[in-house]
């Protein structure tokens, strides 16, 4: 049988975004380091032309949960390399970066399973509402599918060192400033915000080899158009993070 030509390699690379994340998260720092981590992550994606139109998404109501296949744009480099160090590991071992979820890959490519919250219309913009994610503001996405659970989830799937969800999460308290700074703001144009505050500074975003440490410094995380600033703190040799202000 005759072969069909096959493409130029550059060719059959092209991609086009098919939708732009809109993202309560709006740098890197405080983003959960895989999606699921927080139930309160809320984004929009906002379908580019021409593939915003309903036809194109018919049926996918009936799905739970998308996979995403995304670009991780901020962290797009000249070059890479093959080796990584993991925040799981204490950011003091070395792994292969195909046997991590480093989003310095060759690529950028990335994965993630979200919840979907349905399609709407939104200035003539066809947009589809997402949560449960780990996707920065200007995610470009790549490809959506529907999650099959039955071919999807491999309960007896392991990795070895990072095969269970981090458990180790610090108390979080929020001081009067930040609380009135909290209940002054509309609950829809931030939805399930101090629930969010608190997934994202109590599995600690500092880099590894910050945690623990006694330090003054005070941090600041991007949260829709919100600079929510906290410290962390000892108390009887346990540490705790405070809230200072949400504005």
């Amino acid at each position: 049988m005759p072969r069909h030509p096959s493409r130029p390699a550059q060719d059959a690379l092209t991609l086009s975004p098919i939708a732009l994340t809109r993202s309560c998260f709006r740098d890197k720092f405080g983003v959960p380091r895989q999606p699921g981590l927080t139930r309160f992550a809320h984004a929009e994606l906002i379908i580019e032309p021409p593939y915003d139109r309903e036809d194109a998404f018919r049926g996918l109501e009936s799905a739970t949960h998308l996979w995403l296949t995304f670009q991780f744009h901020e962290a797009v480099r000249a070059d890479w390399r093959p080796v990584v160090r993991p925040p799981r590991l204490g950011g003091n071992r070395k792994v292969g970066v195909f046997a991590s979820r480093s989003p310095f890959r060759p690529n950028s490519l990335g994965l993630s399973v979200v919840r979907n919250r349905g399609l709407s219309r939104k200035d003539s913009r066809l947009i589809l509402h997402i949560s449960d994610h780990d996707l920065i503001d200007g995610t470009p996405i790549l490809d959506i599918k529907p999650y099959l659970p039955f071919a999807d989830a491999v309960p007896e799937a392991s990795l070895g060192w990072a095969d269970s969800p981090p458990t180790e999460r610090l108390a979080v308290s929020f001081l009067p400033e930040a609380e009135k700074q909290l209940k002054a703001l509309p609950q829809e144009a931030y939805p399930d915000l101090r629930n969010l505050i608190e997934d994202v500074v109590s599995y600690d975003p500092r880099p590894s080899f910050r945690r623990g440490r006694e330090e003054e410094r005070i941090y600041g995380a991007h949260l829709y158009d919100l600079n929510v600033r906290f410290r962390f703190v000892n108390l009887d040799s346990q540490e705790r993070v405070e809230v200072l202000t949400v504005c």
